[in-house]
């Protein structure tokens, strides 16, 4: 059963949407305020895979609870749920890592179909027991990508990243030389139905280059304008 944390402090709200989900087989908490959501989320006890989250909170602002969940480790799905529906506040929650963005009003449908869409991707990056049969992609010397325990190694140091993060880098180490689309990974890591702007693509993608950067990461992802991008050597 997947685990989804809701953060809404508006019980019109939080009521029916805990109600559908509970419907749809997720063990869901609901918090009104942020700090107390942030806490549950990365006690990891259970660990959640999906959060949904309010910006206007009593509390604190949602795109803080945002940035303190990333900031924190936590891997799994974020969808901001949010009356602010200006592309300023999209991109800023986008940036923070947010991997879904809803304003209100919204359909229970458009969220279900969001919800589903983005936990058939979302994985906690648990590592499991050994396997002879595990998919490891040793990209570049120093680089290695763990495939079923969703680890990303850089000279043996994890790099943590976010759901879709992984799922970006995975997907262009698979191919790694080759140009991947956008369409290809909008399709591949989000959905073929996906709903939301193709900037999510560009902000997954350049905090995924920071963080290789950060970790001086023999591979650097460089973008073909009008096409979409490639993996391939950092320069020397």
């Amino acid at each position: 059963m997947t685990s989804v944390v809701v953060v809404e402090d508006d019980d019109k709200i939080a009521a029916p949407l805990v109600r559908t989900l509970e419907r749809d087989g997720h063990a869901v908490d609901r918090f009104a305020q942020g700090q107390p959501a942030v806490d549950r989320v990365l006690s990891g006890q259970p660990p959640v895979d999906l959060v949904l989250l309010d910006l206007g909170l009593p509390d604190m602002d949602g795109i803080d609870v945002c940035r303190a969940l990333r900031e924190g480790g936590y891997p799994g799905g974020i969808i901001i749920l949010t009356a602010r529906d200006g592309e300023l506040d999209r991109v800023v929650g986008l940036d923070t890592g947010a991997d879904d963005y809803l304003a209100k009003p919204f359909g229970l449908a458009e969220l279900q179909a969001r919800t589903r869409a983005l936990l058939r991707r979302s994985s906690l990056n648990r590592s499991p027991e050994p396997d002879s049969g595990a998919r490891e992609t040793s990209v570049e010397s120093g680089l290695h990508i763990d495939v079923d325990a969703r680890r990303v190694l850089v000279r043996g140091v994890d790099l943590p990243t976010t759901t879709k993060e992984f799922d970006v880098l995975a997907l262009l180490a698979a191919r790694r030389g080759a140009v991947v689309s956008r369409e290809v990974l909008i399709t591949e890591v989000w959905d073929e139905n996906w709903f939301g702007s193709t900037k999510t693509l560009d902000n997954t993608v350049g905090r995924l280059r920071t963080k290789l950067e950060g970790a001086e990461a023999p591979v650097r992802i460089t973008a073909v304008r009008g096409v979409g991008f490639r993996l391939e050597p950092a320069a020397g």
